[in-house]
């Protein structure tokens, strides 16, 4: 039997500090189980990364976090508030405190890359000269300012994604979820968004949630920091790793581990080995 280990991340414990909670939480599609029994928690500034084999219902967990899916048993609570009780026009306006990266992108092609990052601020009836503000100031961050009045398709993948990330972070929200940010993104790419994802990190401290298949990205997440000296990523001194980042580990349906860097990469569970290797 797989042991959970605990993480070692020192936080006080109530629930203003408890972003996401899951308690129990099973879900199936077509009579198959898909999640089974899942209980874990996302504390305040806390960076989860969720890994595991294809198919065991990483996304699954993300979209129950949002409440796109509701879950055949169990709670899941958001900010302190139990999804299961929440009224659709209540659960719409909680969403506006989580910003989502999605796999591919999913920008509006019809829309400048301007309105794309600013869509949420314009269903909010945000002013036009503040939505130009926070929508140049948020591309400036991925470093894609000069895009402002280009269209998704004369875009790279990996601007595409940059602009995602973009329109993620441009309501300053409290929780920050990533669908795997990196696939279909070659090595190269891949590391870019990596390591905007960990100058957003360090620089506002979100929380987060991440799912990937890829252990090279979920490692550097990991053992890298965002330096404000140098405006650059660099890796942390040989044994350390980032104290607020964590990892969930699922197979078959379930959490086979929940615990911080260094536990992960010195399990003995056999599964574990063997998946990181």
């Amino acid at each position: 039997m797989t042991t959970v280990a605990q993480p070692r991340i020192d936080h006080v414990d109530t629930a203003q500090d408890q972003i996401v909670v899951f308690d129990h939480v099973s879900i199936g599609f077509d009579g198959k189980p898909v999640l089974d029994d899942i209980s874990f928690r996302v504390h305040r500034g806390e960076n989860r990364i969720i890994i595991g084999p294809a198919g065991v219902g990483k996304s699954v967990l993300l979209k129950l976090t949002n409440g796109l899916l509701k879950p055949d048993a169990g709670t899941i609570s958001l900010f302190g508030h139990n999804l299961g009780e929440m009224k659709q026009r209540d659960l719409f306006t909680l969403r506006g405190d989580v910003g989502t990266v999605f796999q591919e992108g999913a920008l509006f092609d019809s829309l400048t890359v301007r309105d794309n990052v600013g869509f949420r601020l314009a269903e909010e009836h945000v002013p036009d000269d503040e939505i130009d503000r926070r929508v140049t100031e948020a591309l400036r961050f991925v470093e894609l300012e000069h895009t402002l009045y280009q269209f998704p398709s004369e875009l790279s993948g990996g601007m595409r994604r940059r602009v995602a990330i973009a329109r993620a972070i441009v309501t300053n929200p409290k929780l920050l979820l990533y669908d795997s940010p990196t696939g279909g993104l070659d090595p190269i790419t891949s590391t870019t968004i990596v390591e905007l994802i960990i100058k957003q990190r360090d620089a506002s401290h979100t929380t987060s949630l991440l799912v990937t298949h890829r252990l090279q990205d979920a490692f550097m997440l990991a053992t890298h920091r965002y330096s404000h000296d140098c405006k650059c990523i660099e890796p942390l001194p040989e044994g350390e790793t980032d104290p607020n980042t964590t990892f969930l580990v699922l197979n078959d349906g379930h959490i086979v581990f929940d615990g911080n860097t260094h536990d992960l990469v010195h399990s003995d569970d056999p599964f574990i080995r063997q998946y990181l290797q």
